[in-house]
C-alpha cells in the first residue's frame, strides 16, 4: 500500500524539494501541504495522512505547538520533524512531544528514504548527525536526576546490547544483521524492552540508557 504524506513547512521551495524527493521513492505519495503549524490539525483530520513531515520554525504556530495540539486531540499519525535546528532542547522537546523522528534539512535523499521507512515500519528515527547531541542532552539531564539502579529493570544482556544499538539510531534490520539475528527476533526484543521499561519514545530510551550508564558519550 502507498504511504500517504503531509508536508508542513512555511517555505514553498522546501516543500517543492521534499515533494520532488518523495516522488522518486517508491511506495510514497504527498497528499497535501500546509505552510503553518496552525493548519496541521485541520489537515490531519481531513486528509488522514500516515506520516507528517513537520518543520519547527513557522510564521504563526510553531511545529512543536502544532504537534502538542495534535497529540492532545488524540491523533496518532507518525510525525517526522524536518528542521535545520540542532539545538538540544528543541530536539528533546520534539521527541517528548510525540515526534517519531528528527531529520535535518540538509539530509540526503537516501537518509530521507531511510527515515520514512523506519516510521512506516513502526520504528523511530534520529538523524546520525544529531544522535550524539541527544545523548549529550540526556546525560546533562541525568546528572541532576536519580543515580543509576543496580538491576537496570532486569534487562537481559542481549536486551541491553540491543538497547544500546537502538539508542545509537540503528534500524531493526541493521541490528539484526550486526548481531546475526532475525528481524523478528530483534522486534520481539525491542517490544519487550519498551514494555519492561514502560518507555515508548526515543528521548525516554536515551535518557534511561545514559542515566543507567548503559551508554555514554564515548560509545
Amino acid at each position: 500500500m502507498t504511504c500517504r504524506l503531509l508536508l508542513v513547512d512555511d517555505h514553498s521551495l522546501i516543500r517543492a524539494g521534499v515533494r520532488a524527493l518523495v516522488s522518486d521513492i517508491p511506495g510514497y505519495t504527498v497528499i497535501g501541504e500546509a505552510d503553518d503549524g496552525g493548519q496541521l490539525l485541520e489537515h490531519v483530520l481531513r486528509l488522514d495522512p500516515d506520516i507528517v513531515l513537520l518543520d519547527i520554525s513557522m510564521r504563526t504556530t510553531s511545529g512543536l505547538d502544532a504537534l502538542t495540539q495534535l497529540r492532545a486531540n488524540g491523533c496518532l499519525c507518525k510525525v517526522l520533524i524536518l528542521s535545520m535546528h540542532t539545538d538540544p532542547d528543541l530536539i528533546m522537546r520534539a521527541l517528548e512531544s510525540g515526534a517519531h523522528g528528527y531529520l535535518l534539512k540538509d539530509t540526503t535523499a537516501t537518509e530521507l528514504e531511510q527515515a520514512l521507512a523506519a516510521l512506516r515500519g513502526d520504528e523511530r528515527y534520529l538523524s546520525p548527525a544529531i544522535a550524539h547531541t541527544v545523548i549529550n542532552q540526556a546525560l546533562l539531564r541525568a546528572q541532576s536526576g536519580k543515580q543509576p539502579s543496580d538491576d537496570r529493570h532486569n534487562l537481559t544482556a542481549r536486551q541491553l546490547e540491543i538497547l544500546r544499538l537502538i539508542v545509537r539510531g540503528k534500524s531493526t534490520r541493521e541490528i539484526a544483521n550486526g548481531l546475526g539475528l532475525s528481524i523478528k527476533t530483534v522486534e520481539t526484543h525491542r517490544s519487550q524492552i519498551m514494555k519492561r521499561l514502560q518507555i515508548y519514545d526515543v528521548a525516554g530510551l536515551v535518557l534511561f540508557a545514559v542515566r543507567e550508564r548503559i551508554i555514554s558519550l564515548d560509545d
